[in-house]
Formats: C-alpha cells, sequence, structure tokens
C-alpha cells in the first residue's frame, strides 16, 4: 500500500521497488541484497573501533550490517530523505544500537556537516546513479576520510543495459506490441533522457577516473556482467506495481497515462503470460569499486 506521506525515496525503497510484494521483496533480500551488502562491506575491511559513513544509507541495509559484524562500530547514517533516517532510527532504537549511531541529512555531493578526516570508511550502495555531480562526490568522500580511510561502493551501470532495443520492454520481447509499448518507453524517456540523466551517464570507467582524480590510491574494480533468462519470479500484479526506480511511475501507472484502454488491453494480453511464465532476458552490470586514502 502507498504511504502517501512519505516522500518518493522512502515510498520507493519500502514499498514500490518490489512491486508491494512482501514475498518478493525478501527473496530480493536473500538472493541480491545481503550479498550485496557483505562484498561492500569486505572491501570496506571493517576493523574493531571504526567510524563508517553510509552515504545515502536508505533503509540501513549497510549500516545496520556494519553495526551487526563489528561491535565496536560507530555508524553514521546519511541520506537526502527525512522519512528515511527516521525509518533507520526507529530500527536502531528496536535493535538497541541507537547508541552508535548518528543521523545527517545531507547529498552525496555536499557532506559538508561532516567534518575533514573524521570517519573511517565511506560507503555506498546504488547511490550515485542518482546523483549529477559525481566528481563532487567522489572529492567529498575523499575529505571526510582520515588518511589511510577506505571507500568502497556499489553501482549498477544502466548504460549496459539502456535503452532496450524496439523490440524490448522490461526485457521482454514485446514486438508484436511494439507500436503500443513504445509510448510507454517515450513516457519514460521523458521522465529519464537517456542521453542525460544522472543514471545512464557514466560507466565503470568513470567511476575510477572518478576516484582517481578525487586522490583515492590502490582503486580497485570488479564489474559483473548478466545476460540471461529472467531468474526473478514475479506475478502480474507484481508486475503492474513495480517501479524501476524513485523517479518513475510504476508500469501501471505509465499504461493509464499514456495508453487508451484498447491499447492496456492489447499490451497485456501479449506481455501477461511472458511476465507470469518468466520469458525475458536480464541485461545488468554492477560494479564494486574500493580504494584507500
Amino acid at each position: 500500500m502507498t504511504d502517501s506521506h512519505r516522500d518518493i525515496w522512502a515510498e520507493w525503497l519500502l514499498n514500490r521497488r518490489f512491486g508491494g510484494d512482501q514475498a518478493v521483496m525478501q527473496e530480493a533480500l536473500t538472493i541480491y541484497l545481503y550479498p550485496w551488502r557483505d562484498r561492500i562491506l569486505i572491501h570496506a575491511n571493517l576493523q574493531e573501533g571504526v567510524t563508517l559513513l553510509d552515504v545515502g544509507c536508505g533503509d540501513g541495509l549497510i549500516a545496520f550490517g556494519a553495526l551487526e559484524k563489528v561491535e565496536s562500530s560507530r555508524v553514521i547514517f546519511s541520506d537526502i530523505s527525512q522519512d528515511l533516517l527516521d525509518h533507520s532510527q526507529s530500527l536502531a532504537r528496536e535493535m538497541k544500537v541507537i547508541d552508535r549511531c548518528q543521523f545527517v541529512r545531507a547529498s552525496a555531493d555536499d557532506l559538508s556537516m561532516i567534518e575533514d578526516a573524521s570517519v573511517d570508511i565511506v560507503t555506498t550502495r546504488s547511490v550515485l546513479i542518482y546523483v549529477s555531480a559525481k566528481e563532487r562526490a567522489f572529492r567529498e568522500f575523499y575529505r571526510v576520510l582520515r588518511p589511510g580511510g577506505r571507500l568502497s561502493i556499489f553501482e549498477p551501470i544502466s548504460k549496459f543495459s539502456e535503452p532496450e532495443p524496439p523490440h524490448i520492454f522490461a526485457g521482454y520481447n514485446i514486438a508484436p506490441v511494439a507500436n503500443i509499448a513504445q509510448k510507454l518507453k517515450a513516457l519514460y524517456e521523458r521522465i529519464q533522457p537517456t542521453e542525460t540523466d544522472p543514471m545512464v551517464d557514466f560507466d565503470e570507467r568513470d567511476l575510477v577516473s572518478f576516484a582517481e582524480k578525487a586522490g583515492f590510491q590502490d582503486i580497485n574494480l570488479e564489474l559483473q556482467i548478466k545476460v540471461g533468462p529472467i531468474t526473478e519470479w514475479m506475478n502480474w500484479e507484481g508486475f503492474l506495481h513495480y517501479a524501476a526506480n524513485p523517479k518513475v511511475p510504476t508500469i501501471e501507472e505509465a499504461m493509464q497515462q499514456s495508453l487508451t484502454p484498447k491499447e492496456i488491453s492489447s499490451l497485456t494480453l501479449h506481455l501477461r503470460p511472458l511476465v507470469e511464465q518468466g520469458k525475458g532476458i536480464q541485461r545488468s552490470a554492477l560494479s564494486y569499486l574500493w580504494a584507500t586514502k
């Protein structure tokens, strides 16, 4: 259920990214999110007594993982969403770790509330895809780290899979109804132009370059690419209520905004069986970067 009182970031993270389906959310946590978190923290080289700044903390996936893995650690939760900070703060109280937490509202490219050389580790997960000033963000990461501090980030490389070919929508072959699906694709393109939007204006080489220009040393990057059958099962309702990111409508909302009832019926007749049978192709590129100040 949508909560109209939450900002777009909180509403997407806590509801819309999984189509409102709690079973899908739990599956995603187990198969994807927890392994991503653990890999980020491995590259961060957590030690006793460290202070970790989790930039764009979201629902606290990395931050709470750090608090759990090293009991003497201290974590600064940073995000542009006050709703998500409030959510994490409530969880921290429930988990009885609030005394090891600090909550700061800030964007990745302006961490001015964090003092120079005051943290041991900076982490992010899927944050820079929403930041236009990526080079400035890397300079901020470098500034707040102590000498010898570690940066460990995870970013999807959307440029690898976007834009989709004309006969593909969300990984499914919609060639027989491509003229209808094109109206949906045009709506998403207007909201997030593939030539200029921060989600698709960089690749893994840019991340390395940004880190190097900021002053980081011993820079490492691991790229994971997958092209294969869609393995995540999602029912039709979940698919309709899914939004790819906080800034775009759900597929159902996009249909209502751009298609006639007849077009919705035709597209549904073709697409629904493909979704329910998992007959699509997934294309993804994920990058892990870690470096030292």
